[in-house]
């Protein structure tokens, strides 16, 4: 699984303005969002497949399919639940 090129890039746009949206989070370049100076999300591909990896709680990286309009509102959901719950 590689790292999402631009045209997966593209296909997430809707989520990436919601991501965008969270003071909590810089976009250190287009789809890698960092919190404070540590790496929070990033993205892969796998054939048509997206999959975003996101630092929810630990040190560790979760994996989460976001592929699909519903994968991704759910992920941002999981994503401002985490943020929310750390302010």
């Amino acid at each position: 699984m590689k790292h999402a090129g631009p045209r997966t890039i593209a296909r997430l746009e809707e989520l990436l303005e919601v991501l965008r949206q969270f003071p909590q989070l810089k976009e250190k370049k287009q789809g890698v969002f960092y919190r404070k100076s540590r790496a929070f999300l990033h993205f892969h591909e796998d054939g048509e497949d997206i999959h975003a990896d996101v630092r929810l709680g630990g040190d560790d990286f979760e994996r989460f399919r976001c592929t699909t309009r519903r994968e991704q509102l759910s992920l941002a959901k999981r994503i401002r639940e985490q943020l929310d719950g750390d302010q």
